[in-house]
């Protein structure tokens, strides 16, 4: 059984594979402004970039910056909020974890740069995966990630200590916040993960192709 007292994931390309509907969501400002879609490879690359990420892929930066991006941005939330799950699932393997870890009786939370106003409704659907202990959202403390505060924050809510606990990312972010709280820190492999980037560079400690291997590697004594 996991030697760790809590295991923390990220929300995006973590936990969950929200690309579908956050690309759903970009595409359709880009269709009201007569532009042509993102491809869904190219929305998996940058859905950890944010909103302001997706419209900059959609229209360019040196195009963006004469739109009224602010308008943009809150068109492209809105819809998002409106289909928050519709494409989105867990991934593969993930509800057979979470299940584990209940069963076993290791508590689990969610730390996110998402804003609260879409992390709650969206998790509240997410039915699949009971039992989670805490959600850390970008806007629950005055910082967010890679500032290790929200792990911190997360960890003192479950009542364990930051140093017997994994936290789980796809971004370089959440490994940095990871090691700068004490944690141990493992690269989700089967996220949002730009195929350029060198994964070593980011001193995880541990990296994992799939959710699987995730959960086999806990097992183990």
């Amino acid at each position: 059984m996991s030697h760790f007292a809590a295991v923390l994931f990220d929300l995006d390309g973590t936990l969950l594979d929200t690309a579908p509907d956050l690309g759903a969501a970009v595409n359709h400002v880009l269709h009201t402004q007569g532009q042509a879609p993102l491809a869904e490879a190219h929305i998996r690359r940058i859905a950890s970039d944010g909103a302001l990420g997706l419209l900059k892929a959609g229209f360019g930066e040196e195009q963006l910056a004469q739109l009224d991006t602010p308008s943009l941005r809150q068109a492209l939330l809105d819809h998002y909020a409106a289909h928050l799950y519709e494409g989105t699932r867990p991934y593969p393997g993930m509800v057979e974890f979470i299940a584990w870890l209940n069963r076993h009786a290791i508590p689990w939370g969610i730390v996110t740069n998402k804003p609260a106003f879409l992390t709650e409704p969206l998790m509240a659907q997410v039915t699949e995966l009971p039992g989670c202990g805490v959600i850390v959202s970008a806007d629950t403390l005055p910082v967010r990630k890679p500032h290790p505060d929200p792990l911190l924050f997360a960890c003192r809510q479950l009542a364990v200590d930051p140093k017997q606990s994994l936290y789980v990312g796809d971004h370089v972010r959440d490994i940095e916040a990871g090691r700068a709280a004490g944690m141990q820190t493992a690269i989700a492999g089967w996220g949002y993960l730009d195929p350029d980037e060198s994964l070593s560079d980011w001193q995880a400690d541990h990296c994992f192709a799939d959710v699987q291997s995730l959960h086999h590697w806990l097992r183990q004594p």
